[in-house]
């Protein structure tokens, strides 16, 4: 296959606000160089792009070639694309979000870096509901509810094929395999790309992403709110939560996940909060490592220290479930790492959209999902 090389160039398009919860504008670059929230003032703003905020202290190096822009492009940059959750607009399944969010992927993110598209395989929850009956109860119930559910299945695989047609007609290798969600899948992708010295970018609007956060892994999800794909890189994460991302896991399972029903432990012990995971969490690293030392000695206050040794099994069950695998029998193929070839997009989304608006149906049914 003929590949077309592209330019890297720097262009106020490759700045994207992202929001955080500290309730501040933090910009980002996808080129991986973060923008830090100093005194910030708007360079320009045009019909189409957002106003672009220049950071005064980046802006003699941005004006040049960038120390920080050549660091920042020195390794290769692979996407993994979670394609189920931007099947859906809301919970409901839809083939124009689709449509919507890889186009401006592709356009406005990936460019011609390498892309893999990954998907969930069936039964991709099972052994995880086997551990916790209650995991991702919620979405099932709600897909019941939709009309015709059981009577779906062709109208899925019609939608699942017209999906897989466009990414491979964009050059996008797809993977899938059977009892394993995307999840998973994409983590293990993750430790072959870096086993390789390359830079991992997960395409995802999924939290359960931020624990494989690093210096060398982010994460990039579409907002709405922006209607573009905005970057999370390892600043944000420390910005958001004032602990390293070793610790996100071990939080979450402390905390619970109430969209993937996951029960934390404070449903048994209401006064275990997330001031005192934090401090915990701070002093100690990790859940094991936590649960190790309630064992033998004081960790905290008492009614912490008795819910830790109480509810050990319990915790030890929730990072059972919430953690991601990443020993899925995949292996990531060396023609997958190269630059991928997109002079083939515009016209093969067009052609997609326009089949659409042709279309009477344009939203399918398909197996429940929840932008996590």
């Amino acid at each position: 296959m003929e590949i077309q090389k592209a330019r890297s160039t720097m262009t106020p398009r490759h700045f994207h606000p992202i929001p955080n919860y500290t309730h501040h504008l933090v910009l980002v670059c996808p080129q991986h160089t973060l923008i830090q929230q100093r005194n910030l003032r708007p360079l320009f703003c045009s019909h189409s792009v957002q106003p672009v905020v220049q950071d005064p202290v980046m802006q003699e190096s941005f004006g040049k070639e960038s120390h920080c822009y050549k660091n920042t492009r020195r390794k290769k940059r692979v996407f993994l694309l979670d394609v189920n959750p931007i099947c859906y607009k809301g919970n409901v399944p839809s083939l124009q979000s689709f449509a919507h969010w890889i186009s401006l992927f592709f356009s406005q993110v990936s460019l011609t870096d390498p892309v893999i598209a990954v998907f969930d395989g069936e039964r991709g929850n099972e052994y995880r509901r086997q551990l916790l009956p209650s995991y991702k109860a919620k979405r099932r119930k709600y897909w019941h509810q939709f009309p015709d559910a059981g009577k779906s299945r062709s109208t899925f695989e019609k939608s699942h094929r017209l999906i897989l047609d466009i990414l491979q007609n964009c050059n996008v290798p797809v993977v899938k395999i059977e009892s394993h969600e995307a999840d998973d899948v994409i983590a293990t992708l993750v430790e072959q790309v870096l086993q390789r010295g390359h830079q991992v970018v997960v395409a995802s609007p999924d939290k359960d992403f931020k624990q494989l956060i690093s210096d060398d892994v982010q994460i990039v999800m579409p907002v709405p709110e922006f209607n573009r794909w905005s970057f999370y890189t390892l600043k944000h994460y420390v910005a958001q939560y004032n602990c390293d991302p070793m610790s996100d896991l071990s939080l979450r399972c402390l905390l619970g996940d109430e969209v993937d029903g996951v029960p934390g432990i404070q449903h048994v012990v209401p006064g275990f909060g997330r001031k005192t995971a934090l401090k915990l969490l701070k002093k100690h690293g990790t859940l094991e490592n936590l649960l190790n030392t309630a064992a033998v000695r004081s960790v905290g206050r008492q009614y912490a220290q008795d819910a830790l040794i109480k509810y050990a099994d319990y915790l030890r069950r929730n990072y059972e479930v919430l953690s991601l695998k990443r020993d899925v029998s995949v292996h990531i193929e060396e023609q997958w790492l190269n630059e991928r070839d997109a002079r083939n997009d515009s016209l093969v989304l067009s052609n997609f959209i326009t089949s659409m608006k042709d279309s009477r149906n344009l939203n399918f049914q398909c197996r429940p999902h929840s932008n996590g």
